[in-house]
């Protein structure tokens, strides 16, 4: 089984040969923090050659769940850890205070608000959330699949 970590838990097998990486920030609990968030994300999974398509996915999701974490939460920081477990990207977003019932998805919504995890759901392949395991706050994570980029003179990494 691939480790565990403090965002991640144990939850795929990964084969032999499969490549397992991660990558974790922690930043302010602050609107400018989302653009930071998507920087970092963009930087790293450029640096992994991900393809252009999940590249875009990943940031937009890292996005609304850093807006999410940093609007709907009392939490002074917030950490986000993005893995690369063989075909698939997962994202998971830690806050430190949560609602209670935790995030929840709105069909219908009359304003510009509340569509950031209709996003999330449409984009990914899986997601979810659960309190974290200090009781200090919640983990909303998304899985996305991804393809390996093969570059060439017409293809922009992310």
């Amino acid at each position: 089984m691939a480790p565990g970590s403090a965002l991640i838990p144990r939850l795929m097998d990964l084969s032999p040969g499969t490549e397992a990486l991660r990558y974790c920030f922690a930043l302010p609990a602050h609107p400018e923090s989302v653009a930071g968030a998507r920087e970092l994300t963009r930087a790293r999974l450029d640096a992994w050659k991900l393809g252009r398509d999940a590249c875009d996915a990943a940031v937009l999701v890292v996005s609304e769940l850093v807006t999410n974490a940093v609007v709907h939460t009392a939490s002074t920081r917030v950490v986000c850890e993005l893995s690369r477990l063989g075909r698939r990207v997962r994202i998971a977003v830690q806050d430190q205070g949560h609602q209670s019932g935790g995030p929840r998805l709105r069909r219908s919504s009359d304003d510009e608000h509340g569509r950031g995890l209709l996003l999330v759901d449409a984009m990914s392949s899986a997601w979810g959330s659960h309190d974290a395991g200090d009781a200090s706050g919640r983990i909303v994570w998304a899985e996305l699949p991804h393809e390996a980029e093969q570059l060439s003179g017409a293809e922009r990494p992310c």
